[in-house]
């Protein structure tokens, strides 16, 4: 814009200099040409009344003393055919003057003639005449245009350098919007505008603010519902246990093992929600321990429920070596990839929990990771159940009753690595939900 509006200041300052400056120089060329001939022509008039009365020694030494003095050549025939002054040809338009006895001025290629016809002499008419080169007719002319165009230049350069001031503060405020709207884009609530520029200017910069102001306000009243939902199932889970501990043997361990691993849960869920975390753009975590963990927990509820777990995890991993020395993975059977530990083990939940939700008791599911290509690993979830539809990828769809929800943590761990989800069937037309787990962003540096 500021470009834009320099180039319109220029463009507009360039025809109000034309219009001015052409039109002045013609003007000052005419009023060089009427000078030079108006001068001549008075050097001529001056001479009418000697020549009328002097005797011819009288007039020979006048004229030669005016024409020795004057600008432009100054030459009188007599009739006799003398001639005195500056020595000149007699042209067709002294010959008219001498004949029709009349003054006049002709446009010649070489200049201006001026001839003035002295009748009452008693030799008969007389003619003065007076020539204008062509270099007396512009002498001048050139040094004033090259004033005029240095005035013209300094005038543009004027007006352009006002022309940025002007744009530059016109331009600073809309600037000023454009980095707050992005910095609100990327969660920073605490961008504010400053008011500054035209009115309108500062009625948007003022509407901005007003509107960051309301997300803040709508994003902490969304925390606290959240931490108040999620505060309600300590009520439950408080029940749950007390439940547990009047039960015997190996289940009140394990179930209190269960109610402690969830009230864990519902505490984080309650942090989370009352405190807003940035993305952690230097997210890593070792993905073989974290699955074998989550896996490990899930076991227990598939024997309960007659399912065949497989676990695939390849051991034989090779580093993927960077230029600067770096790797992605380690040589002792380990995955580095760019997430939490904690939004890993969600996501591996949310997806072995739709299995359980979604197929019935008895159906095999397996869980395969290996390395991705580029860094990073590949999760696979596959199960040998009904299989599922492409439209539950969509948050909040679901068709067993559940919260729709799974799929969509998963996809969204994926994406905050670098990767994506892909959603298809198995060899044996169950579904199978593989993560593409992108590489930690600040790479492990080998030892």
């Amino acid at each position: 814009m500021r470009r834009r509006l320099t180039l319109l200041v220029a463009a507009t300052m360039c025809l109000a200099l034309l219009a001015f400056v052409v039109p002045l120089a013609l003007l000052l060329r005419t009023v060089a040409q009427d000078r030079a001939t108006a001068t001549a022509g008075a050097d001529a008039q001056s001479l009418v009344s000697l020549v009328g009365t002097a005797d011819p020694e009288a007039l020979r030494i006048s004229v030669e003393h005016m024409a020795a003095d004057a600008r432009a050549p100054l030459t009188v025939f007599l009739a006799d055919g003398s001639v005195l002054g500056t020595r000149a040809p007699r042209t067709s338009a002294v010959r008219l003057a001498a004949l029709a006895g009349v003054s006049r001025t002709v446009e010649r290629p070489d200049g201006r003639e001026i001839v003035v016809a002295v009748l009452g002499r008693p030799d008969g008419t007389a003619v003065i005449r007076a020539f204008v080169p062509a270099a007396e007719l512009t002498r001048g002319v050139a040094r004033a245009w090259l004033v005029l165009a240095g005035l013209g230049v300094a005038l543009l350069l004027l007006g352009l350098l006002v022309a940025d001031r002007l744009s530059r503060a016109l331009v600073s405020p809309i600037t000023e919007l454009s980095s707050v709207s992005h910095r609100l884009a990327r969660a920073d609530l605490t961008a504010r505008a400053r008011p500054d520029g035209p009115p309108e200017l500062r009625e948007v910069a003022g509407a901005l603010n007003h509107l960051a102001d309301r997300i803040q306000e709508l994003l902490r009243e969304e925390r606290e519902q959240v931490a108040d939902l999620s505060h309600r199932l300590r009520a439950p889970l408080t029940s749950l246990r007390l439940e547990a501990e009047s039960l015997a043997g190996p289940d009140a361990a394990r179930i209190a093992a269960r109610v402690d691993a969830m009230e864990r849960a519902v505490t984080g869920l309650i942090s989370q929600a009352r405190q807003r975390r940035e993305p952690d753009a230097h997210a890593v975590c070792e993905a073989t321990s974290a699955l074998r963990e989550r896996v490990a927990f899930w076991t227990v509820l598939a024997e309960d429920t007659g399912r065949a777990v497989t676990l695939d995890i390849t051991a034989d991993i090779t580093p993927d070596i960077t230029p600067e020395g770096t790797a992605d993975g380690t040589a002792d059977g380990t995955l580095l990839v760019g997430v939490p530990a904690d939004e890993l083990a969600a996501a591996v939940d949310a997806l072995l929990g739709n299995v359980f939700a979604h197929t019935p008791d008895g159906t095999a599911f397996s869980v395969t990771l290996a390395p991705r290509a580029g860094g990073g690993a590949l999760l696979t979830v596959a199960d040998d159940g009904p299989g599922l539809s492409a439209d539950l990828v969509r948050r909040g769809a679901s068709l067993g009753g559940s919260t729709g929800l799974g799929l969509d943590i998963a996809r969204r761990v994926a994406r905050s690595s670098g990767g994506r989800m892909d959603l298809s069937t198995g060899p044996a037309g169950g579904a199978r939900v593989t993560l593409e787990l992108g590489p930690p962003a600040s790479p492990q540096v080998l030892p």
